[in-house]
């Protein structure tokens, strides 16, 4: 199964206004979904960039999201554990939630990947995207990605 994920903010390969990167705000951009499969406990959301030059480096780990919800607000504050009870992970900036593009060089994707869980995954708020992703092994119901592309 595939979750459709999109933003207001831009289209499938589209440019990543600067108001969501490190130039601007650094504001979390706007996101929503659909397809989330019955059974779903929690959803997880990562994104990324694979295009760095140290390697993928990871710009938000967010996990334990209500499995009604459909989608995430604009700007997300960095917050441990949210209102809705969501945890937020340890970016590769070394912060808890999001941390927005900003390539050295050149046109970086940075990709936005919801997961669906048939549980909720036992881990602390500031884990990372590796060890979410080993709490999610064998619990993965459906995924879905959005990718947005920024150069400076």
């Amino acid at each position: 199964m595939e979750i459709k994920v999109k933003s207001e903010a831009f289209e499938e390969g589209g440019m990543i206004p600067k108001k969501y990167t490190c130039d601007g705000e650094d504001a979390s951009p706007p996101l929503s979904w659909t397809g989330v499969p019955e059974g779903t406990e929690a959803l997880a959301l990562i994104c990324d960039d694979p295009d760095a030059p140290v390697g993928t480096w990871v710009h938000w780990v967010i996990f334990n999201i209500p499995p009604d919800t459909t989608g995430l607000s604009e700007n997300i504050p960095p917050e441990r554990v949210l209102e809705s009870g969501a945890r937020q992970g340890r970016n590769d900036f070394g912060n808890i939630g999001y941390g927005g593009p900003c390539p050295p060089r050149g046109t970086h994707r940075y990709y936005f990947k919801l997961y669906a869980l048939d549980k909720k995954v036992d881990l602390e708020p500031g884990a990372t995207k590796d060890e979410l992703l080993k709490a999610m092994e064998g619990h993965v119901l459906a995924e879905g990605k959005l990718m947005g592309r920024y150069k400076r």
